[in-house]
């Protein structure tokens, strides 16, 4: 099957940011399934050549994978909402981050620090990552457990990796290899790949990782033998914490800076040209006209001007570092880290 690209894995990692403890808060078992059931994959065409293929390059057992991919079942919900909000929707950062950074969610989130402080320690200890930051991720994903998903992870992943919704550009081959990991994952952990629930595009846990993600980046962070995202509060604050750490984030670098756009347009399309990508210099981006504070000059990494618009009042500009991107990483979306660090920062005040 295609590989897809790593920016694309990285796009899809999570939900998507313009769509949308148990007893010891918000780590609870996901909802049961949020749709109707549809009909069973048992007679599609895809299904023997997707098995044999799986069972060859994982050594998984053929007829194990083709008696659960008959069981998976298409949902209709899964097609609507992966796809992406109507052309001409406007995007607002101020609406977008009070979504997220806001009294309810602040308090769960000290909540969770307090109870899980150990773990949000050693993760620090061990990768670099403040505490603040990987709540912020968390809070901005689940809610800090409280709404993980309720879709068949089965059922949305064969929907998307066999029946991905017109309208947009076909994905089908990354969620192909999505459902691949999972059945790697399911087998490893001994787990029936009929009974894991997460979001519309097969997301997991209280950290909402991708199959590959868990695969490649989940550890066992409390040392009980297996992975839980669900329900471990370590293993998911240990594995956010070394993802973001894969990816890049470097202990007591800045996310970002305040940040000014230049007055002519060639030069604000000129630092805009590599997105939320760091590629230029803090004196570069001044040579450009951009405004940037002493902090900033005094940078000696690369920055990214990111824009966010604000709707129809001017955007807001900030220069990213390269921990800005590596949040990123976790999903595609400047708007997505902006609020997973506002929301950290008011943390660690709060705090």
């Amino acid at each position: 099957m295609p590989s897809p690209s790593l920016p694309e894995r990285r796009r899809l990692l999570a939900a998507t940011a313009w769509g949308a403890a148990g007893t010891a808060f918000g780590i609870r078992g996901a909802a049961a399934a949020s749709s109707p059931a549809g009909p069973r994959y048992t007679d599609h065409a895809a299904l023997e050549a997707f098995a044999a293929e799986v069972a060859q390059r994982h050594q998984l057992p053929r007829r194990w994978l083709l008696n659960r991919l008959a069981q998976a079942r298409r949902s209709e919900a899964v097609r609507r909402l992966i796809m992406p909000p109507p052309a001409g929707t406007a995007k607002n950062w101020r609406a977008y981050r009070e979504r997220f950074v806001e009294p309810e969610r602040i308090g769960a989130g000290l909540a969770f620090w307090r109870v899980h402080e150990r773990w949000l320690q050693e993760a620090e200890a061990r990768y670099g990552v403040p505490p603040e930051v990987v709540l912020g991720i968390v809070g901005v994903e689940t809610f800090y457990g409280r709404v993980m998903g309720g879709f068949r992870v089965i059922d949305a992943l064969a929907t998307l990796a066999f029946d991905f919704p017109p309208g947009r550009r076909d994905r089908g081959g990354f969620f192909r290899d999505e459902l691949a990991e999972f059945f790697v994952w399911c087998a490893r952990e001994g787990r029936d790949p009929l009974a894991p629930v997460g979001s519309y595009a097969g997301a997991m846990g209280l950290p909402q990782f991708m199959p590959s993600s868990i695969n490649r980046y989940a550890i066992d962070f409390d040392g009980s033998g297996r992975i839980d995202l669900d329900g471990s509060a370590a293993d998911a604050t240990g594995s956010v914490a070394r993802y973001l750490a894969e990816f890049g984030w470097k202990a007591g670098l800045p996310t970002h800076f305040a940040a000014t756009p230049p007055a002519e347009p060639g030069d604000l399309a000129a630092l805009r040209e590599r997105d939320i990508l760091p590629a230029f210099s803090a004196q570069q981006m001044a040579q450009r006209g951009a405004g940037l504070p002493a902090a900033a000059k005094g940078h000696d990494g690369l920055l990214a001007l990111v824009e966010l618009e604000n709707g129809d009042a001017p955007p807001t500009f900030v220069a990213g570092t390269t921990n800005f991107y590596a949040i990123t990483r976790y999903n595609w979306s400047s708007y997505y880290a902006m609020a997973v660090i506002e929301l950290a920062q008011a943390l660690k005040s709060a705090r």
